[in-house]
């Protein structure tokens, strides 16, 4: 995802006058910009990183939305809202199937091993901000096995 795109997006939701849809998307703009000034790169932002902090977002305002208590149905509804919204712009993440596939085809000698600590270590670096975490989590426990 271009930060550019979010930036029209955001546009075209202030010209809808959608208050709720531009609140969102403004937060992830104002998310990668303080993750690329944080890193260094304020002034040419990659395509990796604003997908890595729109899934950030997203892992986060879905843990709101877990915790937030019943009683209080608008706040949980406007979480989800943003929810909603955030989840279209989250770049596609692999299932359980095709991270066990890559494990199995590009990590076959430390698979061997059986470490899982090693597993982890080695696929992280490869799958990151592909696949989720405690999916590829789960799947190098089952391969321990």
């Amino acid at each position: 995802m271009e930060l550019e795109q979010l930036r029209k997006d955001m546009v075209a939701a202030m010209k809808a006058k959608d208050k709720p849809r531009k609140e969102s998307i403004s937060s992830l703009v104002s998310a990668v910009k303080k993750v690329a000034i944080d890193e260094g790169c304020r002034d040419n932002i990659a395509p990796e990183l604003v997908d890595r902090v729109i899934l950030k977002e997203l892992k986060s305002v879905k843990e709101q939305i877990d915790t937030c208590p019943d009683s209080r149905p608008e706040l949980k509804a406007e979480y989800q809202a943003r929810y909603d919204v955030i989840s279209e712009y989250a770049p596609k993440l692999m299932s359980a199937e095709e991270v066990k596939c890559v494990i199995e085809e590009k990590f076959a000698d430390v698979v061997a091993t059986k470490n899982k600590g090693q597993i982890m270590k080695a696929v992280m670096a490869e799958l990151k901000g592909k696949a989720d975490g405690k999916v590829i989590n789960q799947v190098a426990g089952e391969l321990c096995k």
